[in-house]
């Protein structure tokens, strides 16, 4: 700015002749003032320096690099939350398969159980059906027995009224005894 001042200064004509002479005549710097002045905006200048400019100047450093660590923080929070994403898609993508697999072993345990409890089943109907077949034939043999036992008194009897006559304890067992020989046979 000063040299643009000069230059108008040199640029138009002046009485006195030089133009830097007539500017301070016609401002009326005084050097002792203006020297005090420069002296007084200096120490005015280094004070605000000093406790202004300088505090406010580390504080918005301060704040920069809080600023810097808090996005850097974010940064690594960021990649750690994306990991964490990861590592809990990984451990479902585990967990259901684990789980699949779980599944699958109990439909496998309950098919092998339903398959043994079938199976047993049969064997207890199939030993039920052998003893259910033993006891119909050990009765059948009671029945038969007590038929023949039946039928063998009744042929002694009827042998009795036909003959007319009664029998004797030993003839009576002599007599059931060829009855009872006699339905064997049959």
């Amino acid at each position: 700015m000063l040299k643009t001042t000069l230059l108008l200064a040199e640029a138009a004509p002046s009485a006195s002749g030089n133009p830097i002479t007539k500017i301070v005549d016609d401002f009326g710097l005084n050097w002792p003032s203006f020297i005090a002045q420069i002296i007084n905006f200096l120490i005015v200048a280094f004070i605000l320096w000093r406790f202004a400019f300088k505090p406010v100047i580390a504080t918005l450093d301060e704040r920069q690099r809080k600023i810097a660590s808090g996005l850097q923080y974010a940064d690594e929070m960021k990649a750690k939350l994306e990991a964490a994403q990861q590592e809990a898609v990984a451990s479902a993508k585990k967990a259901q398969q684990e789980a699949s697999r779980i599944i699958d072993e109990a439909r496998k345990a309950a098919k092998d159980y339903l398959d043994r409890q079938a199976q047993e089943a049969a064997a207890k109907a199939n030993e039920t059906l052998a003893r259910t077949q033993q006891v119909i034939e050990l009765e059948k043999r009671k029945m038969l027995a007590e038929a023949r036992a039946e039928i063998a008194r009744l042929v002694v009897a009827t042998t009795q009224k036909v003959l007319a006559k009664d029998l004797t304890d030993a003839e009576r067992s002599r007599y059931n005894e060829a009855a009872a020989r006699e339905l064997s046979n049959v």
